[in-house]
């Protein structure tokens, strides 16, 4: 098993709280960790139709069977039994008593925010980020490859693998999330978003090329977000320029999908595309995510824009101060990799910023610049700055 840098905050939540809900994509690798964090917490899983019906039609009798809590798999499969953990756990006396996991993220967050509002914390586990795979070198192989556990652990070909996960989603999930009836539609709109990753989401030309009006494409684009395929990462409100762009960004929490949704079937092609910057803008972002959440961080990452063209591809705010970087695909350093930051310091008043490149060296610049290869555990010190 690899080891999983959110294992500490989730030892850290159930001993806080007195129950834990593990949220993130489909075979990230929460069942897998829970288990492993928790071995001595009886493992229920409600995917088996035995157990699952032992739990709908008699969920008190159930849930007296666990009585030091347990892992509770698949749970939003039976939301009768959230009523009743409330009541367990309005009188627990005891933290972390009950885990609880699910693949269909909405559900489950649907029935919390219902029953147990206030009474569970949550940890977000997305796939495996770069440092937990412990490899580095080349970001076109990372790219293509991904994040999720079985495609790492098992060496499996990630084209097969990420075209099953698509059917998996788009027939199973997606149909339990919202009723949409279009599914070849919608299937076609998944993959126009991933065309478009880095760039500013326009709801108006996706639902031009993908023939329903912007509402259905908004609630579309809801559904990818409850389900962990894409996110926004919005525009810093704070008003240093009057120009500034407020429309957010469109990117994917795994990269290896991304790739399999544009068609692209091996690693060679993925230097040749178009978006290759996009993608690897994506691939640093999704690492800077990762590292926050496993620490039980809020997001709190942006980029800025204006409409003259002047740009911060990513600013993370950390106790109230704003860290620029600049995300470059390229290998050799040049000085316009330094533009976008120079102006920054200029409108904002302060001083230094980050490059992070697809380059194997570590520099330090004048005016406190730095630059960072994508893949060095230092990417993650920019509060020295």
């Amino acid at each position: 098993m690899v080891k999983r840098e959110a294992e500490q905050e989730l030892r850290d939540l159930a001993q806080a709280f007195k129950a834990v809900a593990v949220t993130g994509p489909r075979q990230s690798g929460k069942t897998t960790l829970v288990k492993y964090v928790f071995p001595g917490k009886p493992y229920v899983n409600l995917e088996n139709p035995d157990i699952r019906l032992f739990a709908t039609e008699d969920p008190r009798g159930f849930l007296s069977n666990y009585p030091q809590g347990a892992v509770l798999d698949e749970v939003q499969r039976v939301p009768h039994l959230f009523s009743f953990l409330q009541e367990i756990l309005d009188n627990a006396t005891t933290n972390g008593m009950f885990v609880l996991t699910g693949s269909n993220n909405f559900l489950l967050q649907e029935n919390i925010s219902q029953s147990l509002a206030g009474r569970v914390a949550y940890l977000t586990l997305l796939p495996l980020s770069i440092s937990e795979m412990k490899i580095s070198g080349n970001a076109d192989l990372l790219v293509y490859n991904g994040g999720y556990p079985a495609v790492f652990q098992q060496n499996l070909e990630p084209t097969k693998w990420y075209s099953n996960y698509i059917r998996t989603y788009v027939e199973r999930d997606v149909r339990l999330i919202k009723n949409i009836s279009n599914l070849i539609a919608f299937e076609k709109f998944l993959r126009l978003c991933a065309g478009r990753i880095g760039q500013l989401i326009n709801m108006s030309n996706l639902a031009v090329e993908v023939g329903v009006d912007v509402k259905t494409i908004a609630s579309w684009l809801g559904v990818l977000e409850t389900g962990f395929v894409v996110f926004r990462l919005q525009p810093y409100h704070q008003n240093f320029n009057k120009r500034i762009t407020k429309m957010p960004k469109l990117y994917f929490y795994d990269t290896g999908l991304t790739l399999a949704l544009l068609g692209i079937n091996d690693v060679s092609q993925v230097s040749l595309h178009p978006i290759r910057g996009a993608i690897f803008e994506n691939l640093v972002i999704l690492e800077m995510l990762k590292n926050r959440l496993n620490k039980g961080k809020q997001a709190n990452m942006y980029f800025w824009r204006d409409n003259t063209g002047n740009e911060i591809d990513l600013l993370v705010e950390e106790q109230g101060k704003l860290f620029p970087f600049e995300i470059k695909s390229g290998q050799t350093i040049t000085n316009d990799y330094f533009k976008g930051l120079h102006f920054w310091n200029k409108i904002s008043g302060t001083l230094g910023g980050t490059v992070i490149y697809a380059g194997h060296s570590a520099q330090n610049r004048s005016h406190k610049m730095d630059v960072i290869p994508f893949s060095s555990s230092s990417l993650f010190d920019y509060k020295k700055q």
